[in-house]
């Protein structure tokens, strides 16, 4: 049985099509899918890595953006411990949902760290919002980091869990190792 210093569970959250799907399989499996399908209600995916010389397991919970099954989210924001929002730098409207997202994250998993992702900077050409506004949007809301990536080249997709990782090792990490094992969620 695998024993793990640290497990977080992490909400992949945002409109449909933003590319949480892709970004969670391109994290886990390091590969870029074309044609995924939009996911129906939650997804759930993990991956183990090593971190500050600690066994981390990342759990990944991926919800689906369809207002329709927003009614579900929060049941499954309870012992999150982190979250990512995810807005498709060519679709503003993506990026205008995220209050109603946080508030809802908030509300239901109280204050864990909220990282905003700028999704699909591969369209550079097409794009409908500035990194600047993201930025912006990143301080208006209290989020604790933003970044922009890419699912299909992966630009940014390690960095983005590491980023997260490491905001959650300062936020839940004791003075002491016994404590440990008792800041662990599941």
């Amino acid at each position: 049985m695998a024993s793990y210093d640290f497990t977080w569970k992490i909400m992949m959250l945002g409109d449909a099509a933003v590319g949480k799907t892709s970004l969670t399989i391109r994290y886990i499996s390091g590969f870029f899918l074309e044609d995924l399908k939009l996911t129906i209600g939650v997804d759930f995916y993990s991956k183990t890595t090593n971190f500050n010389e600690k066994k981390v397991k990342l759990q990944i919970w991926d919800f689906g953006g369809e207002e329709r099954f927003r009614f579900l989210l929060h049941q499954y924001c309870k012992g999150a411990n982190a979250a990512f929002f995810l807005y498709d730098i060519t679709n503003r409207l993506s990026l205008d949902h995220l209050p109603d997202w946080t508030q809802i994250i908030r509300e239901h998993a109280g204050d864990i760290p909220i990282m905003l992702i700028g999704s699909k900077v591969d369209l550079q050409e097409f794009r409908a919002v500035s990194r600047d506004e993201g930025i912006l949007a990143a301080k208006k809301y209290n989020l604790s980091s933003f970044i922009e990536l890419s699912s299909k080249t992966g630009q940014n997709v390690e960095k983005a869990f590491d980023v997260i990782t490491e905001i959650l090792f300062e936020r839940y990490k004791p003075n002491n190792d016994e404590e440990n094992s008792s800041t662990n969620s599941t």
